[in-house]
């Protein structure tokens, strides 16, 4: 029994048993669908790295000397422009003070409580820098100005230079994986914004920081949940009663959509699947790739009942051709999206595992239950006057006389826009993967364009022996690098304990400007730093900036937003300066999440070239053995890797800069740019093999048979993709529109390449012979 054959008798066979085979779908869904709701949201920016990156690595191990530094960043912005009033100091104080009552908070700085030292005869005094905001004299006011806006911890810190905006940093420590800590957190933080601003109408008070990031991911999720799942599906309902027009047919692929998106997302709960930025794109992704298995059915079905067949003789008769390219084009879908599973950034694996499994959902209900329903409905086959094929005749009529110019002129634009493709330059600022309209991105604008950076570099600077932080040559050395480091373009804050040995060594010297350098010696230095630690008050000890046996201390640097490549060349060259200027035990790689960021889209692309790499020997395998030839199975590769050279290269022409996502539409897109060409060769073997036509009159029998199919596939899925460009993330915007052009730059290759190509290769065979 051949493979036709076996289908036409499972076709008779889902017919036979429509109302059955219905009723076991339903279950199916509903059983895998009761795993949606142990589905959770992933609110640690930290998801985006695998356990095994190396920046990821260095950061947690600087973290578990020093401590996390998760913070809420409160920034105050008095409407008048002046921080060191009365008014605006008490709101600070008050602020400052009712922060300590965050959840899960260890530590709070503002210029309110910063410990200030001075000389009283031979004592050092250590005590706030506002003690109380209330009956200040003007005189006292402008001296608490002169000490903040003079003092490097602060200025660019947690005050302007020109004092007109202050912040107040609250350090959060959280369990990693306990999103309940940190929605209260964030949570009273919120509260209390609105308290301080209820009760001091004329400041205005901006949110930031590490902990508001992870919230912003998370609402940044929920937000295309909700908007663009529910516009995807109006979107695909109306595509398909525009180009469809049939209820039975609008009702089946709709249906086909809910099912395999409902299958997926439960089956993801099951496993335990964590909802991200990216990942929460998968159910909107799978509604798209649902409708193609459909469409092809349908239409196939359609064509045959205006040929004059019956209902259920035509859906047989549509089986009979479309299931092996369906299956085909499933299967090489799933291997794009499963070599996802290489990416570096696990949410992008999630994507393609839940995009995986709604695709085998998408084959089996297109298998099953779609047949079954139609087969229940009333459908009406159109008069055989229809003219639907008109265009597609036309336009194989086109490139059939004109194969070789278009042969010629597609290989030149493909040679021509590849060579755009090295101007394109990564960029993965993680501020800006954030809509302009959320209200982090608003938030966090405002505080780098007033008060402070948002990208930090952090080090744990060795000394080599225990106590060594105090041995003069050593704080010389840390000295000059902070000094080096405040010279570079870009560099907003550098915080390190020099300045405060300086402090102190001036303030032992009765406060003389003239001894604010470092000490002399280690004893004395170890000494200053003894006497200050003791006058501390609890929670705001240098724990955060020494390690436990003084033998390292902590080096932070804030820089303004840069791109990818300057934050990566500024670390590369503090590296490179400590190398040369420093001994080995000082010799340290800058962490932190901005530089995390900044290696993510080299590590990905590096992860994923071998993912499409095995992409492409799997599909361009599967392939060869479907079409029972290694020739045009081979030879169909090349318009199915064309469209990624070409939108890859329109994109580094007009845009010029990607982030993260740009690893994975080449794979992704691979294994979804198939499917049309794939139907395409399945008609026009058939063509030439059953109908013994010749190669020009078989491509013109897969225009008239597919054509119509493929343009509608690819406009829903190039609709489907341009929804997440509507995306609060701009990742998934990325992503978005640079799939929706690959894909519509596969069917004009498909159209325009792949039937010059196959004309061309026969001839070419035909003349060898």
């Amino acid at each position: 029994m051949t493979m036709e054959e076996r289908v036409v008798r499972y076709a008779s066979w889902v017919i036979r048993y429509r109302f059955v085979v219905m009723i076991g779908c339903i279950a199916l869904t509903a059983l895998a669908g009761l795993g949606m709701g142990r589905l959770q949201f992933e609110k640690d920016y930290r998801v985006y790295f695998g356990e095994d990156n190396p920046q990821l690595q260095a950061f947690e191990a600087l973290q578990d000397v020093y401590g996390r530094n998760d913070n809420v960043l409160f920034v105050l912005a008095p409407r008048d422009g002046k921080v060191f009033t009365e008014e605006t100091l008490a709101a600070v104080r008050e602020l400052t003070e009712e922060a300590w009552k965050t959840p899960h908070s260890t530590r709070v700085d503002s210029i309110t409580n910063y410990q200030h030292t001075r000389a009283y005869g031979d004592d050092l005094v250590v005590a706030d820098l506002v003690p109380d905001a209330a009956g200040l004299s003007p005189e006292v006011l402008e001296d608490i100005r002169k000490t903040a806006l003079s003092e490097p911890l602060l200025v660019r810190r947690l005050i302007s230079e020109t004092g007109h905006v202050t912040g107040v940093n609250v350090t959060i420590h959280l369990l990693q994986r306990n999103p309940k800590a940190e929605e209260e957190t964030v949570a009273y933080a919120r509260e209390l914004a609105e308290k301080i601003r209820a009760a001091h109408p004329n400041i205005d008070i901006y949110l930031s920081g590490l902990v508001m990031l992870n919230a912003a991911f998370a609402e940044a999720s929920i937000a295309d949940m909700e908007n663009l799942t529910p516009l995807m599906y109006g979107i695909l309902l109306a595509a398909m009663i525009l180009m469809l027009r049939s209820f039975a047919g609008v009702l089946g692929t709709v249906s086909i959509i809910l099912l395999s998106a409902i299958t997926a997302m439960g089956l993801a709960g099951w496993i335990g699947i964590l909802l991200t930025p990216s990942s929460v794109g998968a159910p909107t992704v799978i509604m798209t790739l649902a409708v193609a298995d459909s469409v092809h059915i349908l239409i196939s079905m359609f064509a045959a009942m205006r040929r004059g067949m019956d209902r259920n003789a035509a859906l047989v008769e549509s089986l009979r051709i479309n299931m092996p390219p369906v299956f085909l084009t499933s299967l090489t879908t799933v291997i794009g999206f499963l070599t996802m599973n290489f990416s570096d950034a696990p949410p992008f694996q999630d994507l393609g595992n839940i995009t995986a499994m709604g695709v085998v959902a998408a084959f089996f209900y297109s298998a099953l239950f779609l047949p079954a329903l139609i087969a229940s409905l009333p459908v009406r086959g159109r008069a055989k006057t229809d003219t639907t094929g008109a265009p597609m005749d036309h336009l194989a009529n086109f490139v059939i006389a004109r194969r070789k110019p278009l042969l010629i002129g597609m290989s030149g634009l493909i040679v021509l826009v590849s060579l755009m493709i090295p101007r394109i330059a990564f960029n993965d600022e993680w501020i800006s993967y954030f809509d302009e309209e959320m209200e982090f991105r608003k938030h966090t604008d405002f505080v780098m364009n007033n008060l402070t950076g948002i990208s930090i570099i952090d080090y744990s600077l060795g000394a080599g022996e225990s106590g060594g932080i105090a041995e003069p040559d050593y704080l010389k050395n840390v000295e000059r690098f902070t000094e080096w480091y405040r010279q570079q373009p870009g560099v907003v804050h550098v915080n390190t304990l020099t300045d405060t040995f300086k402090r102190l060594n001036r303030n032992m010297h009765a406060d003389d400007p003239a001894w604010y350098r470092l000490p002399e010696s280690r004893e004395l230095a170890a000494q200053y730093l003894l006497l200050y630690e003791l006058s501390l008050p609890y929670g705001l000890d240098l724990n955060n900036q020494i390690n436990i046996d003084r033998s390292a201390m902590r080096f932070v640097v804030t820089t303004e937003n840069m791109n990818t490549e300057a934050l990566k060349n500024l670390a590369a060259r503090s590296e490179a300066w400590l190398r040369e200027n420093t001994p080995s035990h000082m010799w340290a790689e800058g962490s932190g999440g901005s530089i995390m960021f900044a290696h993510i889209s080299e590590r990905n692309i590096r992860s994923m070239l071998l993912g499409t790499s095995i992409a492409v020997l799997l599909i361009g395998l599967t392939l060869v053995i479907a079409l029972r030839s290694i020739t045009i199975g081979t030879l169909s590769m090349i318009p199915n890797l064309v469209p990624m050279l070409l939108a890859f290269g329109f994109w580094g022409a007009i845009i010029g800069q990607i982030n993260v996502s740009a690893a994975i539409v080449a794979a992704i897109c691979l294994g979804i740019v198939v499917d049309d060409s794939v139907h395409f060769l399945s008609k026009y073997q058939r063509a030439m093999r059953e109908l013994k036509l010749s190669p020009e009159a078989a491509v013109h029998y897969a225009f008239s048979t597919v054509g119509r199919a493929m343009v509608t596939t690819s406009v829903i899925l190039i609709l489907g993709f341009l929804v997440l460009s509507l995306s609060t993330f701009q990742v998934n915007v990325t992503f978005g529109l640079l799939s929706a052009l690959t894909i519509a730059l596969a069917l004009m290759a498909d159209f325009l390449f792949l039937p010059p190509l196959l004309m061309w290769l026969e001839k070419k065979k035909a003349k060898d012979a």
